[in-house]
């Protein structure tokens, strides 16, 4: 336990602060393309005195292998952030936070699939029984609009592209540090980010006062302050604490959601909601439980 500052109480201010990314992003009237690049344009910006100061020397170590896997895996995760903001423009934020919580589901799929970590048999029922969960979300948005269906389906793409960010990133945080990693990553996604942007034509600038102190607190809070609480965190708690913990996103974004922007909690996204984040849950803890390999936890 660090005796400077209790590390659960980091873990209590991560999970409140990653909360609020889905509301941010909803109160932003820009595109979601440019709503993801100046987030991690200006994740990148505050990272960059740190990393000049004290692991710019670092590059010089980097591998080509490894510029290509984090190239590969900033591209992924500026399109998981397009689909994903794009999303809470069609379905709810309790919908969409919930569907994107499969994250730890797929990326124990990913790492079956690409590096042949097993999965038990409890884990695997655990998996299915949180996509029912995800199916029960959707049906009921269905049933309330169609375009609500096309935002969970949105969301659950986004899911699967950031599991192949962290399938890329698993090798190469490794050999890199933390903050060399983050600001490369985070370089690349901002640059492809741009490039969506200037293809698609939207403006860059003459947005409101208040979507420039959304970008800002987005970089801020969900993405410097939150994230890197729970890789903080991690050298004083277990990694399957760190992963429970981000199961409580979706509640805490639902709750945000219902006080800030008056966003009601149907009974299906409920049901739903709890199937998927207690059997995700019960899926980590099994397969934890069953083998001992290395666990992604999101950056």
């Amino acid at each position: 336990m660090n005796k400077w500052f209790n590390p659960y109480v980091a873990l209590t201010v991560g999970v409140i602060t990653v909360s609020t990314s889905a509301i941010f992003v909803k109160l932003a009237d820009a595109p979601a393309g440019v709503i993801a690049f100046y987030r991690l344009f200006f994740s990148v910006l505050f990272l960059l005195p740190v990393f000049l100061l004290k692991y710019v020397g670092e590059l010089k170590k980097i591998k080509r292998r490894d510029w290509l896997f984090s190239f590969f895996a900033g591209v992924f995760l500026a399109f998981h952030f397009i689909l994903w903001f794009e999303s809470l423009n069609y379905t709810s934020v309790a919908s969409s936070t919930v569907l994107v919580t499969l994250q730890p589901l797929f990326a124990f799929i990913g790492t079956y699939l690409f590096f042949q970590e097993r999965l038990s048999n409890k884990a695997i029922v655990s998996g299915v029984m949180a996509i029912l969960g995800s199916v029960v979300i959707s049906w009921g948005d269905f049933r309330i609009s169609g375009m609500a269906l096309f935002g969970d389906i949105l969301a659950l793409v986004a899911c699967a592209l950031v599991t192949a960010y962290l399938l890329f990133g698993q090798d190469v945080r490794k050999r890199l540090s933390l903050v060399t990693y983050t600001f490369i990553v985070y370089g690349f996604s901002s640059i492809t980010l741009l490039l969506y942007v200037l293809f698609r034509g939207d403006p860059l600038t003459g947005y409101p006062t208040s979507d420039w102190v959304w970008f800002i607190l987005l970089a801020i809070f969900p993405t410097l302050l939150g994230h890197s609480l729970f890789n903080w965190a991690v050298r004083y708690i277990s990694t399957n604490v760190i992963s429970m913990s981000i199961l409580f996103e979706p509640i805490g974004a639902a709750i945000l959601a219902y006080f800030i922007l008056n966003e009601m909690v149907t009974w299906t996204q409920f049901l739903g909601g709890l199937l998927v984040m207690l059997s995700v849950g019960y899926f980590l803890r099994e397969n934890r439980k069953a083998n001992q390999t290395k666990v992604l936890v999101p950056e």
